[in-house]
């Protein structure tokens, strides 16, 4: 007897059958990433609430967090390192400032510049949340073994490169 097909599968099959023309084998990758992101951004957002945060904050906390001490960063360069809007990082900061997590201050080497900083609440908030997420990050990978975990990861890196390696200008 066959394996059920997955949701990506029964896709690929009624294209096949609709548009015999295309080659869908992409839809293997593409749409199971796309499922499986789906899926992992949920389960990391349940220890963020556990936590009181959304996924956006987490984010901010953790780089203040990684920049070592003492733990503070330009808001430009957080809008970077979590690749938002600065539009949306003001937002964030805004409600970690009000929740007692960030402090803001003038720059000392720039007068008309901020420095967002973690707080000591903060900080002991940082490292329960990450302690706990990394222990989530490693549930979630408990159905590969290491090696395909380690496989998997070395494909994705490469990929990932391609999307992310600096172009040259175009002329």
């Amino acid at each position: 007897m066959a394996e059920p097909l997955d949701h990506v599968a029964r896709i690929q099959a009624e294209w096949a059958r609709e548009r015999p023309d295309l080659d869908v084998r992409p839809q293997g990758v593409i749409g199971r990433l796309h499922r499986l992101a789906g899926h992992l951004t949920e389960q990391l957002c349940v220890v963020y609430r556990r936590h009181g945060l959304a996924e956006g904050e987490f984010d901010v906390l953790a780089a203040l967090r990684r920049a070592g001490p003492p733990y503070e960063r330009a808001p430009g360069e957080l809008a970077q390192f979590t690749m938002v809007t600065t539009g949306a990082m003001t937002k964030r900061i805004d409600r970690l400032e009000r929740d007692g997590l960030v402090s803001r201050r003038r720059s000392a080497s720039d007068g008309r510049g901020r420095v967002i900083a973690l707080t000591t609440a903060g900080r002991e908030l940082i490292d329960q949340a990450f302690t706990e997420h990394m222990r989530n990050e490693h549930r979630l990978l408990e159905d590969l073994t290491a090696d395909q975990a380690a496989r998997l990861e070395a494909l994705l890196t490469t990929w990932l490169a391609r999307f992310e390696a600096p172009r040259p200008p175009e002329r």
